[in-house]
């Protein structure tokens, strides 16, 4: 048997790596129901207006910006 435990935990770990959102293949399509939902209630946490065309990409980097200035990521 040819399969070693530390490969497939090492591959495991890169096949996780974060990609940055401009780098999504599928970032130009509309936020999901749970991005909106979770980015209009930041919004409103943070008094900030809720645009709801963003996109995946957009709306996970606005979400990323909200965490950071109320401290919640």
């Amino acid at each position: 048997m040819t399969d070693n435990p530390k490969n497939a935990e090492q591959a495991a770990d890169t096949s996780n790596v974060e990609k940055s959102p401009e780098n999504w293949t599928t970032g130009d399509e509309a936020m999901t129901g749970a991005q909106a939902s979770y980015l209009q209630t930041l919004c409103e946490e943070a008094g900030e207006t809720f645009d709801e065309n963003l996109t995946k990409a957009q709306a996970s980097e606005r979400i990323d910006e909200l965490q950071d200035t109320a401290n919640r990521g």
